[in-house]
């Protein structure tokens, strides 16, 4: 059975989401949360905690990042193909304080071959914490049984 044949690209993305989220031990040690998948998109929050401060008593960039690292790679695998990160750049605008919610939205700028380029913003409330870039390559595989590309 054609899985995409039944499902909406909505029911695949979740799906895959699903399937990544249940194995995906850094996310969820960090506290992550999905709040919204669809295709080509995705939406994660984590608070910032007191073991996520450095030095200067803010959040440290390295938690940042791999908050924007997780919501681009929900977004990129969410058209049911196994896809990994390339290349990721982020550029901090305001810092996060202990306590922020951050809130990481992905978005597919274009996707083409096995290339793909995302855009993440990264919020605490309404300040805007960081954008990252992250450019994307499929590899061999799909998050849903049966459906091998």
């Amino acid at each position: 059975m054609n899985v995409e044949a039944v499902l909406s690209p909505e029911d695949i993305a979740r799906a895959c989401a699903d399937a990544m989220w249940a194995e995906d031990d850094a996310s969820k040690g960090l506290g992550m949360e999905i709040v919204e998948v669809g295709p080509g998109f995705a939406t994660l929050a984590m608070t910032v905690r007191p073991d996520m401060v450095n030095g200067q008593r803010i959040a440290h960039g390295g938690f940042i990042f791999t908050l924007a690292d997780s919501a681009f790679a929900f977004a990129c695998n969410s058209h049911n193909e196994r896809v990994v990160a390339a290349q990721g750049q982020i550029t901090f605008i305001k810092p996060g304080k202990l306590g922020d919610r951050l809130t990481a939205k992905a978005r597919e700028i274009a996707r083409g071959g096995r290339s793909g380029i995302y855009d993440v913003r990264v919020t605490a409330g309404d300040a805007l914490v960081a954008e990252f870039r992250g450019h994307s390559r499929v590899i061999p595989g799909t998050w849903l049984p049966g459906q091998d590309q």
